[in-house]
């Protein structure tokens, strides 16, 4: 159509009877659609701001577990621990919408100040108490103090400190979620042996944390919250889905079900009309019980960081990288899942010098790393990140107080075993 065939078109239907018809209702109802419009653009902004100030209005505090030395759980006993922290609730519309309420959270920490070894978790104060109920009554002889956040202490000037930071994701790439990290149980600690036969996947962790110099520390952070179903099933407005499980179910049917058009689980038997078991190699059956195994616990939303810290004089990247690395790598396995740094998040994403000039990427990056530590931020703004589901069984293995195994001398511990005194002392 020509210029002059499109301006005629719209000439007529400008000088037609039924345009001030439709100009006076849009006009009519601007106001409605204005609303929407505004509501829709600042729905969100509304919800980080009430989301902050509920935040900000809360106390938190800092909790340094300190061992016995005659600790003999596995890691199940932090399981149990994990158990009672599961909370899925997040209020009623009005608390959420106008308080700010938002589903409890928790950091589990591991951190080394200059070789100094200490487990650490981070929480609101107000759940403080049934949190040291649940240890307490896993870990007798434990002792938990209120300590001042370390993360608020340390001040970072970039002229004299160098800072490496990374956030964790799967080694998987395809439905990584549905795969589980090389556990406890795949390391024999839930038959809970002798103190001498245990292989504890947290001791060179630990080991090297304790080898750290002055003027260098080492942070693990796991940030965790209950996992729930969230996402919303194609094709329907209100019903939710766990898109996690929906990712299990899709990698034991492709292992499982050989024909995915008629659903049959292997060849038909001629003799009989029905289908024959599938056939699957022990690789396949190991997945699919480990898969399986996953979906029996409890599921957390989980952000795992590491963070290598020292003066810029002794900054050591084969070790504080390395070691930071290596430390996550003894949850591997090849055919299963397993931690690597995420090299799109924080300081991990230069490799290459001309990625970042004079350092003025990597300084504010720190300086936005250490903020989002400091708040544990990960699942709600200002610094939500995309997080991992792991479930009790993985994350007790990621985070448990070790036994003996662990002989790390400057690891925090309580020095004597302490007892009540005797009822039969005359008075």
């Amino acid at each position: 159509m020509t210029f002059a065939g499109i301006f005629n078109t719209y000439s007529a239907i400008f000088h037609s009877a039924v345009f001030p018809i439709v100009a006076s209702y849009v006009v009519f109802l601007s106001p409605v659609f204005a609303a929407v419009f505004l509501g829709i653009v600042f729905w969100e902004v509304w919800i980080r701001y009430v989301q902050l100030s509920n935040f900000l209005s809360l106390k938190y505090t800092v909790l340094e577990l300190r061992l016995p030395r005659d600790t003999f759980k596995s890691p199940l006993a932090m399981e149990t621990v994990l158990h009672s922290i599961h909370n899925t609730a997040d209020g009623s519309h009005y608390v959420r919408f106008w308080n700010g309420e938002t589903r409890p959270w928790y950091s589990f920490e591991i951190i080394s100040i200059e070789g100094q070894v200490k487990f650490l978790i981070w929480t609101e104060d107000r759940r403080k108490n049934n949190l040291k109920s649940a240890l307490y009554s896993q870990y007798p002889g434990i002792e938990i103090y209120e300590i001042e956040d370390y993360a608020k202490d340390f001040q970072f000037d970039p002229k004299v400190w160098k800072i490496w930071a990374a956030e964790f994701e799967f080694t998987q790439k395809e439905n990584p979620n549905a795969y589980p990290i090389k556990t406890y149980v795949d390391y024999g600690l839930d038959k809970d042996p002798k103190e001498e036969f245990k292989v504890d996947p947290l001791v060179h962790m630990l080991e090297w944390l304790g080898s750290l110099r002055p003027n260098e520390q080492a942070w693990f952070q796991f940030v965790v919250r209950a996992h729930k179903k969230e996402q919303r099933k194609a094709g329907h407005l209100w019903k939710a889905t766990d898109v996690w499980k929906d990712e299990a179910s899709a990698v034991v049917n492709k292992i499982l079900i050989r024909d995915p058009k008629t659903k049959v689980a292997g060849e038909l038997n001629p003799d009989t009309g029905y289908s024959k078991l599938p056939t699957i190699s022990k690789g396949e059956q190991s997945i699919v019980e480990s898969i399986e195994r996953k979906l029996q616990k409890l599921p957390f939303d989980v952000c795992v960081r590491g963070a290598y810290l020292a003066k810029r004089t002794i900054f050591d990247t084969p070790f504080g990288i390395g070691g930071i690395i290596s430390s996550m790598k003894q949850f591997n396995t090849e055919h299963l899942n397993g931690f690597k740094p995420n090299g799109k998040k924080w300081i991990a994403q230069f490799d290459y010098p001309w990625q970042d000039y004079k350092n003025t990427r990597r300084n504010y990056l720190s300086r936005r790393f250490l903020m989002a530590y400091r708040r544990r931020s990960a699942f709600y703004p200002p610094y939500k990140t995309k997080s991992l589901v792991l479930n009790t069984e993985e994350l007790a293995t990621i985070y448990h107080l070790p036994g003996a195994v662990a002989g790390v001398p400057t690891l925090q511990r309580v020095p004597s075993k302490k007892g009540e005194a005797p009822t039969n002392l005359p008075v």
